[in-house]
């Protein structure tokens, strides 16, 4: 079966520069500054991104990071946990505008 997603244009994704080539090149040293060793272990930056994947649902992402925790030496429970994070963080972001629905609901009441 078809999709919009293919697995295949993952590897293509430096041919996002062939028209900006300078603007894709000034992504592309920010990308790779982030993601070097710093505060945080290329490994713990990795997770994150792999949560924010999940958070911004973008199965290419979801690929790419999940590869990149493998090889940064996480293991499937903690990659499993971090998705587990950003859902509650995600659905806690869902509840708390319930506070905002509330008011509005009380203010239209009265």
């Amino acid at each position: 079966m078809e999709t919009y997603y293919n697995p295949e244009d993952l590897p293509k994704f430096e041919e996002i520069g062939k028209e900006a080539p300078a603007l894709a090149q000034k992504f592309f040293d920010y990308y790779n500054a982030v993601f070097a060793e710093g505060e945080l272990t290329e490994r713990e930056k990795a997770l994150i991104a792999l949560a924010v994947a999940h958070t911004i649902q973008c199965p290419y992402c979801i690929d790419a990071y999940t590869q990149a925790c493998l090889e940064k030496g996480s293991h499937l429970a903690e990659m499993t946990e971090a998705v587990h994070v950003v859902t509650a963080i995600r659905g806690g972001a869902s509840l708390v505008h319930g506070i905002q629905m509330r008011n509005i609901a009380q203010k239209l009441s009265m």
